[in-house]
């Protein structure tokens, strides 16, 4: 029986990133028992520490880790400002469509952080997010992401507006933002007309 168990688990841990999906349950259910947050744009913040299965071979966080820390700090943030139950009641989802990570300076091991991640703006099709890693030992930006997060089957309008029971103004875009937003549509176009697709594939 006991062989059948460890095998059951070899399995499952082999075939899924069990982790993964324990955390990330583990980061709703924490954020469900905190103050909801009422400003969709208040700035939220979780704490974290650089552990042994972080580093890299270069003895620091390893740079994928930053990107899956973003993804946890996402989940506590849209179920404590409410987006997440939002989308659900219109039976919409949200996806990341795009990001971009900035490194400055390394996280060491054991080195304590805050992960600040807010929503800056956000247009008919997607939110636009950034995620600030802040070191703890001295305030310093280590890295810094911007993320869209595309809405499916509604718009970020609609959702605000059945959360805030109200029309939510849109801030206005910062410069470095929009700067990667063309991006972003630049690099449509492109891959589009590389592909030969015409408008209507958007």
């Amino acid at each position: 029986m006991l062989v059948w168990v460890l095998s059951g688990l070899l399995l499952l841990f082999g075939s899924l990133d069990v982790w993964y999906f324990l955390r990330g349950l583990l980061m709703i259910v924490k954020s469900l028992f905190q103050s909801p947050l009422k400003d969709i744009t208040a700035e939220h913040v979780i704490e974290g520490k650089v552990l042994p299965h972080d580093i890299d071979y270069m003895g620091h966080m390893n740079n994928a880790r930053y990107l899956r820390e973003c993804d946890f700090a996402r989940f506590s943030y849209y179920t404590r400002n409410g987006l997440f139950m939002a989308a659900r009641a219109m039976k919409a989802s949200m996806v990341v469509g795009a990001s971009t990570i900035r490194y400055r300076r390394s996280l060491a091991l054991g080195e304590a952080f805050e992960l600040r991640s807010r929503i800056m703006t956000w247009d008919e099709k997607s939110f636009f997010l950034e995620q600030r890693f802040v070191s703890k030992k001295d305030g310093f930006l280590s890295a810094v992401m911007f993320c869209r997060q595309n809405v499916v089957r509604s718009s970020p309008e609609k959702i605000l507006e059945h959360l805030c029971k109200r029309k939510v103004e849109c801030p206005d875009v910062p410069e470095d933002l929009q700067h990667w937003i063309n991006f972003i549509s630049a690099n449509s176009q492109a891959l589009r007309a590389e592909s030969g697709l015409d408008e209507k594939s958007k």
